[in-house]
């Protein structure tokens, strides 16, 4: 197979590729470390990824959220 048919492939069946290697690597994860660790894992993963996307739509976005959280202006 060369590499036209196999972008093709990809390209076709993207999303399932990417959940069967996310499931993989969930599945090993769970193997080697365990069901609470490998949780964990996926939980920072999970918040790590909604603070990325959060920062690249708003610059502002950690500020803000400190703004919410401590007095306005004590961690500048």
């Amino acid at each position: 197979m060369d590499k036209q048919k196999l972008y093709e492939v990809y390209r076709q069946h993207k999303g399932e590729i990417i959940g069967a290697g996310i499931g993989l690597s969930i599945a090993i994860i769970v193997l080697l470390l365990g069901v609470l660790k490998a949780l964990f894992i996926v939980i920072c993963v999970v918040v790590g990824f909604y603070i990325g996307k959060r920062l690249s739509q708003d610059k502002d976005y950690i500020k803000n959220l400190l703004d919410r959280i401590l007095p306005p202006g004590t961690y500048r």
